[in-house]
This record gives C-alpha cells, structure tokens and sequence, in this order.
C-alpha cells in the first residue's frame, strides 16, 4: 500500500500554485526634435529634457540656419534612418516635431512649403511668430502687441528674467520650470484672438509641443 499523502485526502483537488505576476512598465514613446540653428531653442530643450528624466527626446540643430525647408527635410531624413541606425537603438520615433520661426517684419521664404511637406511626412510643426523668444516672454507676462524678431529678443533680454542676452542668447532654464502654465494659457489665448494662424503676430503653438511632453513623462 501506497503511503498516504498529508494533506492529499480522497476528493481533495490539489490547488494551483501561487504565482507573482510581474507588472510590466509600458513602453516609453520616443520624440525627435529639430530645432533651427539658435541656442536659445536648443538650452529650452535640453533643460526641458532634463525635467523629462527617462522619457526618451532627442534634440537636434539641423537644416540652415533661417531656412525652414532645409530644416524640415533634415528631420524627414532622420525620421526615415531611424529604425536602422545604432544610434538610433535602430528604433522608430512616435513622434517627430520640427521647431521654426516666422520671423517678422518679413516672414521666411518658403515656410508654408516647409509645413506642407512635414505634412505630408507626417513631422508635426511648432510655430512662433515672429520667433521663438516670445515663447519664452510668455513665462512671464501677457504680450499682445505686434513686434519684429528683434523687438521681440530686445523685450526679453530687458525683462532680465531668465538670463537672456542678445550677445550670446544664454538661456537660464530653471526660471521657466513654474511658469508653463502661465505660457500655456497666454498662448492659447493668443490663438483665439485670431483665425489667421502663425500669420498673426504675435502668436505660437510650442505649448502643444511641451504639453505633449509633459503629458507622456507623467502619463
């Protein structure tokens, strides 16, 4: 006769084992984004990416500097090698934004060519009128007047708020961590005003950009 079994009597059904189930962290989306030649973008977003810990954005000065096409094309280009660049980790972006300037008094040749080809590209366009600086200025008041790139760089250089300069357009990140929901409200409002898009100056929709961001490192 067999040994009896503790715990093993006639009709008692043996239970499933106790198993963990690992929580699996979902996969992080991956952003590129293609700045114009000019620090004060690059310094914004890198500190930003800084804010953004392990979400994975990389940041890129590409095309010429003052040539919206050229930029488009650059960010186009890297989209495509992506997915078989070591650098790269040979993986895809979720997303690809090209970061551009209107510029004022007189707007950049060829930009509405620029958006229509990161359109048909699928890169996403942030746009500034006149230039990215009034992003920035937004931090910190309501600005509604027309106003040339130059008005608009001289304004933010004599707000001596963030550090900015004209002579070397240095830009102290960690005095514009608290203020984006201030920018973000000013710019919305700076669109409603208007149905003329980027053509209205002063206008800019880099807050959808940065909501983004913010919204996936927290999401």
């Amino acid at each position: 006769m067999w040994p009896r079994r503790w715990g093993m009597g006639v009709g008692v059904k043996r239970g499933k084992p106790l198993t963990r189930t690992k929580g699996v962290r979902p996969e992080q989306r991956r952003f590129l984004i293609y700045c114009e030649g000019e620090r004060t973008e690059d310094q914004y977003f890198r500190g930003l990416r800084a804010d953004l810990r392990t979400l994975p954005v990389s940041i890129c000065l590409g095309g010429e500097h003052g040539e919206p096409q050229s930029l488009v094309r650059a960010a186009i280009e890297h989209k495509e090698r992506a997915p078989h660049s070591p650098q790269d980790r040979r993986t895809a972006y979720d997303e690809v934004w090209c970061v551009i300037d209107v510029e004022a008094p007189i707007p950049h040749d060829g930009l509405d060519k620029a958006v229509e080809l990161a359109r048909r590209h699928g890169v996403e366009v942030a746009l500034t009128n006149p230039c990215f600086e009034l992003w920035i200025m937004l931090h910190f008041a309501d600005v509604t007047r027309y106003s040339t790139s130059d008005d608009a760089q001289r304004a933010l250089e004599k707000l001596g708020t963030c550090g900015y300069s004209l002579s070397r357009k240095h830009l102290a990140y960690d005095s514009l961590r608290e203020g984006f929901g201030q920018a973000r409200e000013r710019a919305e409002a700076l669109r409603r005003r208007t149905p003329k898009g980027h053509r209205q100056n002063p206008w800019t929709d880099v807050d959808r950009l940065v909501g983004m961001l913010k919204a996936a490192r927290h999401g």
